[in-house]
């Protein structure tokens, strides 16, 4: 079913759920209607959280990466609430999902009543297949595709920070199905609540993303640097990297598929 948001506490009224995996938001970076970004993202997620604590369901979410904001405090998972609070999100996307985590985390400290399991998923820069509703918020490799099957060059960012090349800017590529696999994991072991990294730990330049892409392809790379654009470079990060303490620690022991090969399987898949 296709179901509003609105009328989504009530559709699941008398329903008997294994978990709900709660990945809806508005992901836009650039959004700026602070208003309908914590309708959609905080107060609806809420609403969700109590209906599973009602019912005893599950309650698996997705948090951000970008609640991290420009790492200046690192990447761990750490969520004791004097950790979350040194967090500064750069935008409004990431701080009402911070804003989440933290309501969430208050209810623990606080010995409310929760779901029988929850968990909060900072996914990283997952990509692959079926991204189209996206739009302009899906995976570099998504979005130039089509300019590299067809041997036009593709453009990436110039730098506009001292010590880092153009296209050097880097992100925690994370290929879709290992982000489901540690989702399953989380719903197949049902003792384990908190708040995880879903990263692979190891951060590449989309410089690689791109130079992978093309090689995929079996073309020699392309890549044009162009200039970053201003109402974006306050709020721009120039590095993600999953700590994967948390998850490690909670026991799952899985690897994570290269940036070369998940690019070379969505590309030839």
């Amino acid at each position: 079913d296709v179901v509003s948001p609105s009328d989504l506490p009530r559709w699941l009224d008398g329903r008997k759920l294994d978990a709900v995996i709660h990945l809806g938001a508005i992901s836009d970076t650039t959004a700026s209607d602070a208003d309908l970004v914590m309708e959609n993202n905080f107060n609806f997620s809420l609403r969700l959280l109590d209906w599973c604590t009602g019912a005893s369901v599950p309650f698996l979410y997705a948090s951000s990466a970008a609640t991290f904001g420009d790492g200046g405090e690192g990447f761990s998972d750490d969520w004791s609430p004097e950790a979350l609070k040194r967090l500064k999100p750069m935008n409004l996307y990431g701080w009402s999902k911070h804003l989440f985590d933290q309501a969430l985390v208050g209810r623990v400290m606080n010995k409310a009543e929760l779901p029988p399991q929850w968990a909060g998923l900072k996914l990283f820069n997952v990509f692959g297949p079926n991204e189209y509703h996206k739009g302009e918020m899906m995976s570099l490799v998504a979005k130039r595709f089509d300019d590299a099957r067809h041997g036009r060059s593709v453009r990436l960012f110039k730098s506009h920070r001292p010590g880092i090349e153009d296209g050097d800017q880097r992100r925690d590529f994370i290929y879709v199905d290992d982000a489901v696999a540690v989702i399953r994991w989380l719903m197949e072991t049902p003792s384990v609540s908190g708040i995880f990294n879903i990263g692979t730990g190891k951060a590449r330049s989309f410089r690689d993303l791109i130079a992978a892409l093309f090689r995929a392809l079996g073309r020699e790379p392309r890549i044009e640097y162009i200039e970053m654009p201003e109402a974006i470079r306050g709020q721009y990060q120039y590095f993600t990297q999953a700590e994967l303490g948390n998850l490690r620690g909670a026991g799952y022991n899985a690897g994570f598929t290269s940036l070369e090969d998940s690019v070379k399987q969505y590309v030839t898949h």
